[in-house]
Parts: structure tokens; sequence; C-alpha cells
């Protein structure tokens, strides 16, 4: 057997302080403000440790991403792994910290990434002598300039889908982990485009 301890929260100690109607209004009041309290604590946990809503901005990422679409961030994942190559990524611009940029990496730490004849070429442990990185999410464009350059421990290589008009590695080099944010995981409008994202596969 137990005996239950007694509330003072309870509407007979407020009916008794406040008269019937007026403690039951109170009790109402104090129950729905304990439910607004919780709801935003666990709100603001989400919102600010797990998912971030984010509007796109620009068309470096056409066709796979249109200016003004509402994306949800994921940014749980990234504390327990390593961004994967083909991830579609939000960071914060290594020139200006105050503003996101969202790109796809390409290129993983350790890694060297060259830009040559239109395409992107990777060099790693199992390609040392490089291997052309075959993008189908592309729509038929190519990727133009000339860079080569080899990444830290800590870097990464992103490219807008849009490589024509793309502000991304190219100019303004790699991207170190701890500027990205989180990497997309939902695009939540317009309804028409609603979707989840994965990693695309490529042949390594």
């Amino acid at each position: 057997m137990f005996s239950r301890s007694k509330d003072t929260n309870e509407p007979g100690f407020l009916q008794r302080h406040f008269g019937h109607q007026v403690g039951s209004v109170v009790a109402f009041i104090f129950d729905v403000l304990q439910i607004v309290i919780v709801s935003a604590a666990i709100i603001m946990v989400i919102r600010y440790f797990l998912i971030q809503p984010f509007y796109v901005k620009g068309a470096s990422m056409e066709p796979n991403f249109y200016d003004r679409e509402y994306l949800i961030i994921d940014e749980l994942t990234f504390r327990f792994r390593a961004p994967e190559r083909g991830e579609i990524v939000v960071f914060r611009y290594p020139r200006d910290p105050s503003q996101y940029f969202i790109k796809r990496i390409v290129g993983l730490p350790g890694e060297t990434v060259e830009v040559i004849d239109g395409h992107v070429v990777v060099y790693n442990d199992i390609y040392p002598n490089g291997i052309i990185l075959e993008e189908a999410y592309l729509d038929d464009s190519v990727t133009e300039g000339k860079k080569k350059v080899t990444l830290g421990t800590t870097e990464y290589y992103v490219l807008g889908d849009n490589r024509d008009e793309s502000l991304d590695s190219r100019s303004f080099g790699p991207v170190l982990d701890t500027f990205l944010v989180g990497r997309v995981w939902i695009r939540g409008l317009p309804l028409s485009r609603i979707g989840h994202f994965t990693s695309p596969e490529y042949q390594f």
C-alpha cells in the first residue's frame, strides 16, 4: 500500500483559497502554462540542437533545389559520423560566417581534388592516379575552371549542382568541418516537391 502525498496545486487547494469557480479557472490556467512551458522547451531543443529550417537562396543548386525552397537541416548526424561524399550540406561561408551556403560535398579530408577539362577528378589511397567523379545529379553541365587542391584532415571540397552559377570551393577553397551546420534532410516546400534526401551512389 502507499499513500498519495498532498499536492498544493490540486484544484481542491485552489478552490479553498479562491472559491470553487475561480479556483477551477486558476487550476486550468496553471495546467495550460505547464504544457506550454514543456512544449516550448522541447521545441527549443529540437530547433537549436537537432534540426533547423533553411530557405534556398539563389540558383547555385538547380535543378535539384530552386530559389526559396524550404528545407529541414539535420544538425545531429554529423555529431556521430563524418560527412559523406555526395551529401548536400549547409555551412557558414568561410569569407563571411554570418552567411549560410548550400552545396554538395565532392571531396573528403585527405583527398586531392582537381577540376580539369570540365570534370572533377579525385585522388585518394584507392585511386592514387585519380578517378573522374561521375555525377548523375548534374543537368548536363560541366565543371568549369582549373583547380587542384589537397584537403587537410578537417577540410571538405564543396560544389554547387549548377556549376555555371555557383560560388563554391573553386573560388573560396575548402570548407572546415567546424563551418558545417548540417546535412539537407527534407524539402518541406513547395508541397509538389516535398521529399527526403539520401547520398547518391558513386562508382567508388
